[in-house]
């Protein structure tokens, strides 16, 4: 039975409103921060209240996207009956963000990209290792590899969560594929994605100056704890 969206209680359908408007919005930090090229890459986020989300459609322009042409889904992935076009079909990854929403609820945000450092340490297959305080601060360690997986169905998403499941980064690299962040909202999520990308391309130009030092655990422990804690206004 389709949902339609019209016919479901106001409150619901204002925070569906609310989060197309958020996720539009984010769009716009992925090309002015860089991550995206052309129609590649997509933010979601869970709408509160509702076992729905809310996704890029797939394949449109940047300048394109607003809060209309957000696309509405279960988190099984199926589109809604939302008021946009039939023909406007959500994200290629949408089983990958909708796999994630099942599987992790405290998560609120999922962001993906090809930004070109964070992508090129996905290809070798490799993490990018804890030698920022900057890394200690966000990723609480070293940025990890996902597996390879084929774009289409919940794999990825599969990939995603076992890879991020007990551990404290927002980010993985999916092998020869690109970075996927996660956070409690979809804000947090492009936060992680800018910062992904900043780390990987500091240790990429500081591998070619020659080896990067690790920082020892004990104050991943502490850098973590303070930024996470302590840092800005609470």
């Amino acid at each position: 039975m389709t949902i339609r969206l019209t016919e479901l209680p106001a409150e619901v359908q204002a925070a569906v409103q609310r989060t197309r408007e958020e996720v539009a919005a984010l769009h716009a930090e992925l090309t002015r921060y860089q991550l995206v090229v052309w129609t590649a890459g997509n933010v979601s986020a869970r709408v509160p209240g509702a076992e729905l989300m809310v996704i890029k459609p797939s394949g449109v322009s940047y300048d394109e996207l607003s809060a209309e042409t957000m696309v509405v889904c279960t988190l099984d992935g199926v589109k809604i009956d939302d008021g946009t076009p039939e023909r406007l079909a959500p994200s290629s990854d949408t089983a990958a963000h909708a796999y994630v929403y099942r599987h992790m609820p405290e998560v609120g945000g999922v962001t993906h990209t090809h930004s070109t450092y964070a992508t090129a340490w996905a290809s070798r297959g490799q993490e990018i290792p804890c030698v920022l305080t900057m890394m200690g601060d966000e990723f609480g360690g070293p940025v990890p590899i996902g597996p390879f997986a084929i774009i289409g169905d919940d794999s990825i998403g599969r990939g995603i969560v076992e890879t991020l499941r007990g551990s404290r980064s927002p980010a993985v690299l999916m092998q020869n594929h690109g970075p996927f962040t996660i956070g409690k909202d979809a804000e947090a999520s492009v936060k992680a994605a800018v910062m992904c990308e900043e780390v990987a391309r500091t240790v990429h130009i500081a591998m070619q100056l020659g080896e990067p030092i690790s920082i020892p655990q004990e104050l991943v422990e502490r850098l973590y704890d303070r930024y996470q804690n302590v840092y800005g206004q609470h």
